[in-house]
């Protein structure tokens, strides 16, 4: 029986009579994408909500989180005064094993490094009636693709690739561990409704073009922004034929163009995926409600009448890309690799190649990428590149072992790393890296940002398909096309490698001898959960500091940051990600990688209190001693990347008073509206140019905070000349009173 069976019969038993209601109201036929946002409502509507701007509040079935921003999550929790979660909740350990020498070695390694943090966990969660995934389990997106996602369900989860389950017919968000909270609190969660882009495929994949490639291409039309505030919804006979695992290959890398999530209709290659992964019950009552399942046939017939976008992607024609390097969007199919390689003068040298990870971990895509290592084999051909695979889960680690893949992928002197995140995220012991030289990897991973894997900035990193990755680790050349060009073997004759081949799912079945979960216990209410007021990774919360009702004057800015600014430079992870239960001691990676505007370095800002050049942290924490409100202004999509909410805490721990930029990445700019913050932008982006170094900032209206109105700020130059400019929000009352109230978490322990 699957997890949650009742919960999920529940959800199908209601939402027809749901979907009914939204077509009476928006009078027309309905997109899969509404009706699962319709049938997730948490109070009824008589009037169709404006995409785009309407705020909604809703009732998502599950709540997932990941161990790194797990913790802060369970400690916002713990001070909601909630003796259990309202919703089926777990944690998935994952983010804090480091990959450095193989699976065995690195797990232990972390079993005893993060100890601390793996006791408090185990905990917490047995204590709420959450379920645990032990380290070793999985990356938390295979885990609930395996056992949690089901068609029509709406999840929220406190990591941007969280979208992954849309592979499974979900509406899944990723979002902060403020949000998890509200939801496992038994609260509505609030999303501004989306708009709705469709892409329509056609043909089918053949040869080395894979899913991977489509999201690739997706990318490289929508680029990196192009999909914030809407939910992306595939149709068509090429969706039809992708694998259940490749459509969450798909949603996954849709956090790579902003968008909400992604999602695709329920299909034949779903029910095969359930009934594989041992959810007869889920199948079986999907199956009986599975016209509710996608999207009104009308739709689909006649798509630009019902999407604000629609992208339409042959799959007959496309062909294999290599995205990158330093963003994910820089699409490059293979063919063209050659030229904009040597063109631009990326290395061309392959120094590692790297696949699996939350994106392409699946049985299909390590089964296609070792047919292509046991191809070489046979050819006399090795891995030029080091070369690693990083299995999803313990089950399909289990299986593939079973099935003989890993002994494939040593013959070419592959290593298996730990079934975790690992060098996706910057958890890699890259023997080398801190001489930063310029090399090249390529990865099957979702982000390729400068330092994102390996903490050098001189790395470029390409972003391909896991069997594109693997050909090109074993040709160590860039410029090489599996496509076209030929390899020299062992014996000095040419050779070709053949297309992959892989099976979508295990022939004999999934196995595994101990997947790794532990069910919470019956009652947690006598569990003590402990965290040591000595210890430098966890640290009890106390509540931010309510408004006091005054205009922000004397405000200094603190940083001009310049260009991208993820989520990654606000908040890095790597090494930072053992404190990201200690509030205090991560604030010291607060902005170290955001480039300073006026002197183009990171971590070095000009002091207002002595003139002098500093870290960005330890310039904030004077200024914050000193009783000094202050400013970070920042460029276009600041707070892209990932859903760590500690990118906005920190700021607000600190003393950071506002933000302000030309335009935010979704997730962040909600993560700064819970924890308190004034989230704003520029209502001319030109006015960016007007801020100088020593600037000082006052806002004269903000006692008339209101939905919709425009605060009016007046920047006071170091020469003493004067600016006034308009910032826009895009606050509701609710947000507001969050402002007001000091976190969002303030608001719930008052009406509780």
């Amino acid at each position: 029986m699957a997890f949650d069976i009742e919960m999920i019969k529940k959800v199908y038993a209601q939402m027809g009579a749901k979907i009914n209601q939204a077509r009476n109201i928006l009078d027309k036929p309905l997109t899969l994408t509404e009706k699962i946002l319709y049938a997730h409502l948490a109070q009824e509507t008589t009037v169709p909500f404006k995409r785009g701007e309407s705020y909604v509040n809703f009732n998502p079935d599950r709540v997932a989180m990941q161990d790194a921003t797990a913790q802060m999550a369970l400690l916002q929790f713990m001070q909601a005064g909630k003796d259990k979660v309202a919703v089926p909740s777990t944690v998935h350990a994952d983010h804090l094993i480091q990959a450095k020498v193989e699976a065995t070695t690195d797990l232990a390694t972390a079993k005893n490094t993060n100890k601390e943090v793996y006791d408090f966990l185990s905990s917490v969660t047995s204590r709420y009636g959450i379920g645990f995934w032990k380290p070793g389990a999985g990356i938390i997106h295979q885990v609930v693709l395996e056992n949690y996602a089901f068609p029509g369900g709406m999840m929220i989860g406190t990591d941007s690739h969280t979208v992954n389950a849309g592979g499974l017919g979900m509406v899944a968000i990723g979002v902060g561990g403020a949000d998890a909270v509200d939801v496992m609190a038994g609260m509505p969660w609030e999303l501004k409704f989306p708009r709705l882009i469709g892409v329509k495929l056609t043909g089918k994949l053949s040869g080395w073009t894979a899913p991977k490639d489509i999201i690739l291409k997706v990318a490289g039309i929508l680029t990196v922004k192009g999909g914030t505030g809407c939910i992306v919804e595939y149709f068509g006979e090429g969706a039809e034929s992708l694998s259940c695992t490749g459509k969450g290959t798909i949603c996954n890398m849709g956090a790579e163009i902003g968008a909400t999530t992604s999602t695709f209709g329920y299909d034949f290659s779903m029910e095969r995926y359930l009934r594989a992964t041992n959810r007869h019950d889920v199948a079986d009552a999907a199956n009986e409600v599975k016209d509710l399942l996608t999207a009104d046939a009308e739709v689909y017939a006649e798509p630009e009448k019902y999407f604000d976008q629609v992208i339409e992607i042959n799959l007959n024609e496309l062909e294999p890309h290599l995205n990158g390097p330093f963003t994910p969007d820089k699409a490059t199919p293979i063919s063209q690799m050659k030229k904009e390689a040597e063109e631009n003068g990326w290395p061309t040298k392959i120094e590692v190649g790297l696949i699996g990870s939350c994106t392409n971990s699946s049985y299909e895509d390590i089964s296609k990428a070792a047919s292509v290592a046991e191809d070489a084999v046979k050819k006399g051909l090795k891995a030029k590149a080091e070369f690693s695979i990083t299995p999803g889960s313990e089950q399909v680690r289990y299986t593939i072992d079973r099935d003989g893949m890993v002994d494939t992928f040593k013959k070419i002197d592959g290593v298996v790393f730990a079934n975790a995140c690992g060098p996706c995220i910057g958890m890699w012991a890259r023997m080398g890296a801190e001489k930063q030289e310029k090399n090249t990897i390529v990865h099957s991973f979702n982000r390729n940002f400068a330092k994102r894997a390996d903490g050098n900035p001189n790395t470029f990193a390409f972003v391909g398909s896991p069997e594109l990755v693997t050909a090109l680790a074993i040709a160590g050349d860039l410029r090489f096309n599996p496509l076209t060009d030929k390899l020299i073997n062992n014996k000095g004759e040419e050779v070709a490698l053949n297309p992959p081949k892989g099976d979508e799912l295990p022939p004999k079945g999934f196995d595994v001898e101990d997947p790794g979960y532990q069910e919470p216990a019956a009652d947690g209410s006598n569990i003590d959960v402990i965290v040591s007021p000595k210890s430098d990774r966890l640290q009890l919360l106390e509540p931010f500091a309510e408004w006091d009702g005054q205009n922000l004057t004397g405000v200094k800015l603190l940083i001009k940051a310049e260009g991208k600014c993820t989520t990654d430079h606000i908040s890095m992870a790597g090494p930072w990600l053992k404190y990201r239960g200690h509030l205090d001691n991560i604030s010291n990676n607060m902005l170290i990688g955001a480039v300073n505007k006026f002197n183009g370095e990171t971590n070095k800002v000009k002091s207002q209190l002595t003139g002098e050049y500093g870290e960005v942290p330890a310039t904030q924490r004077a200024y914050k001693a000193a009783g000094i409100p202050t400013i970070v202004v920042g460029d276009h999509n600041y707070g892209e990347g990932s859903s760590r909410e500690h990118a906005a805490m920190e700021p607000r721990h600190l003393g950071v008073k506002v933000v302000l930029v030309k335009s935010f990445a979704r997730i962040h700019e909600t993560n700064l509206k819970k924890q308190g913050m004034l989230g704003i932008t520029f209502a001319n982006e030109a006015d960016y140019d007007k801020v100088q170094e020593d600037d000082t900032f006052n806002f004269s209206d903000l006692k008339e905070f209101a939905p919709g109105k425009p605060l009016t700020i007046e920047i006071i130059h170091g020469d003493g000349s004067k600016d006034q400019i308009m910032a826009n929000h895009t606050y509701n009352q609710q947000q507001i009173e969050w402002f007001k109230n000091g976190s969002a978490l303030n608001l719930i322990k008052k009406q509780n």
